[in-house]
C-alpha cells in the first residue's frame, strides 16, 4: 500500500515545487497549467497545494482568484490566511489584508509573526494607528512581540503612523536590535521630518557598532537634503569615499548625493557626482534633470532629458511623470503636450501614474476639456486618477462636478484616500457648497480607514468662513482633537478680512504670531486685515514689527507662454524689451475702461506711504497686469480668444477688479491660475465670484 501512495506524494511535493517557482518568477501560464494538472490528479482539496496555489496567484497579481482558492479550502491553517493577507497587501489592498485579519480572530487559529508582521505593514500603508495598537496588544499577550521580524514591523507601522514616541519606546524594548531595527528608526525620524534626530540617530547606531547599508545611507542622505545640511551630507559623501564605498556603482546613494547637492541649491556639486557615475541610470538622470527643473534652469532641464532619450535609457514612468509634474507647475502646455506625445511612444507612458501626471498637467494648464477627455479615455483609473480629477474642478469652481464625480467614484468600488476628501470639500468650499461640504466632512469623521486631518478641518473652517459663520469656525478650531496649526488660523484670518470683522481677526492675528512670529506671511495677512479697516497706524506697526525682523515675503512673479516662448514678469519689472508698448497697451485699456465702466484703481492695494498718482503706477506694474499686457500686444483684443496667466501668490484685489472689468470690454476670456484657484473672467465676471 505504501508503495502505491509513493508515486503519487511524489507527484505532490514536484507540483508543489512548480508552483513554488512559478510564485518566485511570476509565471502565471505556467502556474494555471500546474493548477489544472493538480485538479486532475485529484488535489482539489490539499492543504499544502491550496496555499501554494494562493500565493502564486497572489505573486502573479490575479487576486480574484487567489480568493477564490482560499473560499473553496475545505481545511485552512495559519498559513492560508497569512498568504493572502500578503497577496493583498503586496497587491495594494491593505484595508482587504487587515478585514481578513479580523475575520481570522473569529478561527480557532491563532495569528504567527508573519501574520502580525503583514497586518502591521498595512497599518502603516492606511496610517491607522488605532488599529496598529490593537495588533499590538494582541501582540504582546502572545509574545511575539519579541520576535525580530515583528518588534521591527511595530517600529516602522508606529513610525509611518507619525507616532514616532511610540516607536522609540519599542524599538527601547525590542531584546534584539539589527540594522533592520536602525534603518526603521532612522526612517521613521526622515519620514516625521525630524532630520536632526534622524542625523544623532545615525551617529548612535555607529557608535553601536551598527555597519550601514545602502538604505541606511539614502535615508540618512535624504534627512540631511530636507534639512538643507549641506555640510553634514558633505561630510557623509566625504566618508563613503575615504570608506571605498562604491557610489557610482550604487544608483539609490548617487541619486540620493544628487538630491543632496540640488536641495541644498549646489548644482554644480550634483552635477560633478553626475559626472562621476560610470553607468548612469534613469535614478541618476531624473535626479539631476529635477534638480534643474526646480532651480527655473527649465531649458538645462530639458536638454537633459533629450540626453537622456538618446543615451538608449529606458525612461521610467518616474521620470516621465516627473518631467510632467514640472511642465505642470510651470504651466508650460506646449512642452507638455510634447511630453504626452512621447510618453505615447515609449512602454512606460501607458503606467497610470503617467496618465495621471497628464490629466494632471492638462489641469494645471487651465486645459479642462483635454483633461476631461483623456481621463474618461483612461483604460484603468485608481484611486490618484480619481482625485486628481476632483482637485481639478474644485481649482476651476466647478464644485458640482467635483461632488458628482466623487459619488461616482465610490460607486465604481473606489475608497476615497485622505487626499480624496481633501480635494472634495476644497471643491465645496471654493463653490459655496456649505450643505454638501458639512456632509461629506461627516462621512470623512465617519469613515473607519480615513481620519480627518488638520488640512480636512481646515477646508471646513474655509467653508463655514464663506458663509460667514464666522464663530462656528473659531468653535470647530478651538473643539478639534488636533492641535491646531499657522495654516488654520490663516484660513479663519482670511475669513475675518473678506468679512470685515475686524475684533476676531485682532485674536486670530495674535494666535499666529504666537505660534509663528518668523513667518513674513502672517504680518501681511494682519497688516491688510488693518487697512481695509482704515486703522493705518496699526497697519504701520505690524509692518514695522515685520522690517525690525528684517522678514521679506516671496516676489510676486508671473508668466504667460506666446507662440511656445514663457515671459516671466516681476512687480515693477521694466527688463521686457517690450515694455514700453506693455505700458501703452495697459494705459489705453484703463482708458477704456473709465470711459465705459468708470473703472478706477483700488489704491487701497497699493503702497501707502506714496501719493496717489505714484500709487496708480504701482499698481500698473503689478506682475500679472505686465504679463496681460504681453499678451494684448500679440493678437489684439478684438477678437475672442483666451489668454492664460499664472502667478505664484495669491492675486490681489485691484488685478481682480482690473481683469474683470478688462474682460467686459473687450472679447479675450481672461484666465489666471494663482496660489489658490483659476479665476476664469468672462463679461465683467469672475468664476470665483469674488471670493479666492
Amino acid at each position: 500500500m505504501i508503495r502505491l501512495l509513493f508515486p503519487i506524494w511524489s507527484g505532490r511535493q514536484r507540483l508543489a515545487n512548480l508552483l513554488r517557482y512559478s510564485s518566485k518568477n511570476s509565471l502565471l501560464d505556467q502556474g494555471i497549467q500546474v493548477h489544472a494538472a493538480s485538479l486532475r490528479m485529484g488535489f482539489d482539496f490539499d492543504l499544502m497545494l491550496s496555499n501554494d496555489l494562493i500565493d502564486m496567484y497572489s505573486k502573479c497579481g490575479v487576486m480574484d482568484t487567489a480568493s477564490l482558492v482560499f473560499d473553496r479550502m475545505t481545511e485552512r491553517n495559519v498559513v492560508s490566511w497569512t498568504a493572502l493577507m500578503c497577496g493583498h497587501l503586496q497587491n495594494g489592498n491593505a484595508k482587504a489584508t487587515l478585514s481578513l485579519f479580523f475575520q481570522m480572530a473569529f478561527s480557532c487559529l491563532k495569528p504567527n509573526e508573519y501574520t502580525f508582521s503583514t497586518n502591521f505593514k498595512a497599518c502603516g500603508i492606511l496610517n491607522v494607528p488605532e488599529i496598529g495598537m490593537k495588533i499590538h496588544g494582541r501582540c504582546v499577550l502572545t509574545g511575539f512581540e519579541t520576535i525580530p521580524v515583528v518588534g521591527n514591523s511595530i517600529v516602522d507601522m508606529y513610525s509611518k503612523c507619525g507616532r514616532i514616541n511610540e516607536a522609540v519606546m519599542m524599538f527601547n524594548v525590542l531584546p534584539v536590535k539589527n540594522l533592520i531595527s536602525w534603518n526603521t528608526m532612522l526612517a521613521g525620524y526622515t519620514l516625521a521630518g525630524q532630520g536632526e534626530k534622524a542625523l544623532l540617530w545615525f551617529h548612535r547606531m555607529l557608535e553601536n557598532g551598527e555597519i550601514p547599508d545602502e538604505y541606511t545611507l539614502t535615508t540618512v542622505l535624504k534627512a540631511c537634503s530636507r534639512l538643507g545640511k549641506i555640510r553634514e551630507g558633505s561630510m557623509i559623501h566625504g566618508f563613503l569615499i575615504t570608506s571605498g564605498f562604491p557610489c557610482s556603482g550604487k544608483a539609490a546613494i548617487a541619486g540620493s548625493l544628487i538630491d543632496l547637492y540640488v536641495k541644498c541649491g549646489n548644482l554644480a556639486g550634483a552635477q560633478r557626482v553626475f559626472n562621476q557615475i560610470g553607468e548612469k541610470n534613469v535614478i541618476s538622470w531624473s535626479a539631476l534633470i529635477l534638480g534643474y527643473a526646480q532651480e527655473g534652469n527649465l531649458a538645462e532641464a530639458i536638454e537633459l532629458f533629450k540626453q537622456l532619450q538618446n543615451n538608449s535609457k529606458q525612461v521610467d514612468g518616474f521620470v516621465l511623470s516627473s518631467m510632467m509634474g514640472v511642465f505642470a507647475d510651470f504651466a508650460l502646455v506646449e512642452q507638455g503636450k510634447q511630453m504626452h506625445a512621447y510618453a505615447v511612444k515609449v512602454p512606460s507612458g501607458s503606467e497610470i501614474s503617467v496618465s495621471n501626471s497628464i490629466v494632471d498637467m492638462y489641469l494645471k494648464c487651465g486645459l479642462l476639456d483635454e483633461a476631461e477627455r483623456l481621463f474618461n479615455e483612461m483604460p484603468a483609473r485608481n484611486v490618484v486618477s480619481w482625485t486628481v480629477m476632483i482637485t481639478g474642478y474644485g481649482k476651476h469652481g466647478i464644485g458640482k462636478e467635483a461632488i458628482r464625480l466623487f459619488d461616482q467614484m465610490q460607486s465604481n468600488n473606489i475608497e476615497p484616500d485622505g487626499v480624496t476628501y481633501l480635494a472634495t470639500l476644497s471643491a465645496c468650499s471654493h463653490s459655496g457648497l456649505t450643505k454638501e461640504g458639512e456632509e461629506y466632512f461627516s462621512q470623512l469623521c465617519r469613515n473607519r480607514w480615513v481620519k480627518p486631518g488638520i488640512e480636512h478641518y481646515a477646508c471646513m473652517v474655509d467653508l463655514l468662513g464663506r458663509d460667514g459663520r464666522l464663530k462656528e469656525a473659531k468653535d470647530l478650531i478651538e473643539n478639534m482633537p488636533l492641535k491646531p496649526n499657522v495654516g488654520i488660523w490663516q484660513t479663519l484670518l482670511s475669513a475675518c478680512r473678506v468679512h470685515g470683522n475686524l475684533q476676531l481677526g485682532k485674536e486670530v492675528g495674535q494666535n499666529l504670531l504666537t505660534l509663528d512670529g518668523e513667518n513674513p506671511v502672517n504680518y501681511v495677512m494682519i497688516s491688510n486685515i488693518y487697512a481695509e479697516a482704515g486703522y493705518w497706524k496699526e497697519y504701520e506697526q505690524v509692518r514695522e514689527m515685520a522690517k525690525a525682523k528684517g522678514l521679506r515675503k516671496e516676489a510676486g512673479r508671473s508668466w504667460v507662454e506666446i507662440d511656445k516662448v514663457v515671459h516671466f514678469f516681476y512687480g515693477g519689472d521694466d527688463t521686457h524689451p517690450m515694455i514700453d508698448k506693455i505700458h501703452r497697451v495697459l494705459k489705453e485699456m484703463e482708458r477704456r475702461m473709465k470711459e465705459k465702466m468708470g473703472y478706477v484703481h483700488g489704491v487701497k492695494f497699493a503702497l501707502r506711504d506714496i501719493d496717489e498718482e505714484s500709487k496708480v503706477e504701482s499698481l500698473r506694474v503689478h506682475s500679472e497686469k505686465l504679463a496681460i499686457g504681453l499678451a494684448l500686444c500679440h493678437g489684439g483684443w478684438d477678437e475672442a480668444r483666451v489668454i492664460r496667466v499664472f502667478k505664484n501668490l495669491r492675486i490681489c484685489g485691484d488685478c481682480h477688479d482690473f481683469i474683470k472689468c478688462l474682460s467686459k470690454i473687450v472679447k479675450v476670456v481672461f484666465v489666471v491660475r494663482d496660489a489658490n484657484r483659476f479665476h476664469q473672467f468672462k463679461d465683467g465676471l469672475c468664476s470665483c465670484r469674488d471670493y479666492w
